[in-house]
């Protein structure tokens, strides 16, 4: 029995259908029915988690995803984070979460993750985490690979959010179960191809309009490229880094 997460679903569907959201999925067969799998998810903006967990609820199941631990500190967020039973991420201790995610795996559940860690400002693939594979390999589950598209229109970092009434459509398809297999290094790198593909595949059949900032420079929009996103990352990190080390 869910008694919270089921009821939160119903709330969510709501607010896409009040906000005009129009949902493409794709591939949503490859959720298994039962037992446990790593459902890889690529990361453009702060709500994609709330549309990953939608193909999952053809088989009738739940994603717990793994999110950073300030959003479990919240007043507000904090409860509904842990009644709907998803994993706390201290990404300075992330052994636990790590842990505790292998443990759920083991159970039977499903555990979403983000393999790029953070938002990807260029919206292209960013480089991979080995945290997805290594977990599929130690609790000997699948890997599926899923990509949402259209989810940096709503809210993404460094723009305002748009959570009104937008009709913006969203692409979402899972891709086949990927088996695990050692190294893990090998299993992220195929991954990540698999997604790269994915990728590509949804954002040939959807409309970009030229210089919007939520387009790929490569599709000719306003994001930045993958180089300079990376390096407005790393920019942010030393400025993180230095206001703690003054605290």
């Amino acid at each position: 029995m869910e008694p919270v997460y089921f009821p939160i679903i119903g709330l969510a569907r709501t607010v896409f259908a009040a906000q005009g959201l129009k949902f493409t999925v794709t591939g949503d067969e490859n959720i298994p029915a039962s037992g446990g799998a790593v459902v890889a998810i690529n990361h453009t903006g702060y709500m994609d988690f709330t549309y990953a967990g939608l193909p999952a609820r053809t088989t009738k199941r739940y994603v717990r995803f793994m999110a950073k631990k300030e959003v479990f500190d919240n007043s507000i967020t904090g409860p509904i984070m842990r009644a709907l039973k998803h994993i706390p991420v201290d990404r300075a201790a992330g052994a636990d979460s790590y842990h505790e995610a292998v443990n759920r795996l083991r159970s039977g559940e499903l555990v979403g993750v983000y393999p790029e860690a953070t938002i990807s400002r260029s919206f292209e693939l960013k480089e991979f985490k080995s945290g997805a594979a290594r977990m599929a390999i130690e609790a000997n589950v699948p890997i599926i690979p899923m990509v949402i598209w259209g989810a940096q229109r709503v809210w993404t970092k460094g723009h305002p959010k748009r959570l009104g009434r937008t009709n913006t459509p969203i692409s979402i398809e899972v891709g086949a179960p990927i088996q695990p297999f050692e190294p893990a290094s090998e299993l992220t790198d195929q991954l990540h191809k698999t997604m790269e593909a994915m990728l590509l595949n949804v954002q040939k059949d959807y409309v970009h309009e030229p210089g919007a900032y939520w387009v790929p420079a490569r599709l000719g929009g306003g994001a930045p490229t993958l180089d300079e996103a990376n390096e407005l990352d790393r920019a942010e990190a030393a400025e993180k880094a230095a206001r703690r080390a003054e605290q």
